[in-house]
């Protein structure tokens, strides 16, 4: 037997923050990496540009993009070999949202596109599948 007393069939999360930001899930197109930082690893571009065109940057000031400079060059750094630069780097990111736990925390949340049809479509040869499976293995 459970405790307390029982949930209200109209029960309604009241906990939503009003600064709560909704990112949609499409890249952006950036910008481009400024020839001026000298960024010499493939590493560092893959960092810039998966951050110049991450949901996370639709609403950023010419400070944050100035912070993703700086960023971006201790990535340079960090690829030649200098793994002092790891934390400050990871620092940096979790600011931004680099993963679900930073976005979580952030109250970022991903909204995903509506592909209600691909799904569909996916989950019923994914059944045919499983069914084709079965007959061979049962020997029908």
């Amino acid at each position: 037997m459970t405790r307390g007393p029982r949930p209200k069939a109209n029960a309604v999360r009241r906990n939503t923050h009003d600064h709560a930001q909704v990112l949609q899930d499409s890249p952006l197109e950036g910008r481009v990496l400024p020839k001026a930082l000298g960024i010499s690893t493939g590493g560092a571009r893959r960092f810039w540009k998966t951050w110049a065109t991450s949901p996370q940057t639709a609403g950023w000031a010419e400070t944050d993009w100035a912070e993703l400079e700086i960023t971006t060059k201790l990535v340079d750094a960090f690829y030649q070999g200098d793994t002092r630069h790891a934390s400050e780097i990871r620092m940096r990111t979790a600011k931004w949202g680099g993963t679900v736990e930073d976005r979580a925390r952030l109250r970022m949340t991903l909204e995903l596109p509506e592909n209600d049809d691909q799904d569909q479509d996916a989950m019923t040869v994914a059944a045919d599948m499983d069914e084709e499976l079965y007959r061979l293995l049962s020997g029908g």
